[in-house]
């Protein structure tokens, strides 16, 4: 028993290779019922999967946005925080356009979903897309993403951010 140590579980981790993003973007074009005539990528994920997808779309009318949620709330009050936009689109750009929406994962929902809902506010009809989506830590229930290319419930490691960046990953062979 003295030997036994209070440790807790490394949540599952799953890194991609520039491949396996290749594939998943595969997995993702055949999915759209629609045409968008612009898109929104949420910094700092969505950089790099919607330049893939305004690239694949021939999407030109390519914006962005930066949202926060505050760390200094109550403990159990943070996830229903007010989200603070650093950075977002002009109304102008997004009234009457059929926007898609780019992040690199759903996990608790909110960034997109606060994306989702000023797009909506501002006109726009916006549909929203991952690469990965994991139903167990949403915060809405039974809504999703209208489009994601895989379902997981591990923490992704990017290729692009193994090794680099303050949050950067070293592969398990580094560890």
């Amino acid at each position: 028993m003295e030997n036994m140590k209070n440790t807790i579980p490394m949540p599952k981790r799953q890194f991609l290779s520039w491949m396996d993003v290749d594939k998943l973007i595969d997995r993702l074009i055949p999915q759209f019922d629609r045409e968008f005539t612009a898109m929104v990528i949420i910094t700092r994920g969505g950089i790099i999967p919607g330049g893939l997808l305004a690239e694949a779309l021939q999407i030109t009318h390519v914006l962005t946005a930066a949202v926060d949620f505050p760390a200094e709330v109550e403990r159990n009050k943070s996830l229903m925080a007010w989200p603070e936009f650093i950075q977002f689109p002009m109304e102008e750009k997004l009234n009457g356009h059929s926007i898609l929406i780019v992040d690199d994962v759903w996990g608790s929902g909110r960034t997109i979903t606060a994306v989702k809902n000023k797009v909506s506010a501002a006109g726009g009809f916006p549909d929203t897309c991952v690469l990965h989506y994991n139903p167990y830590r949403t915060l809405f229930g039974t809504v999703k993403p209208d489009y994601f290319a895989e379902q997981t419930d591990a923490r992704v490691i990017y290729p692009w951010e193994i090794d680099r960046g303050s949050d950067k990953e070293k592969l398990p062979e580094q560890l």
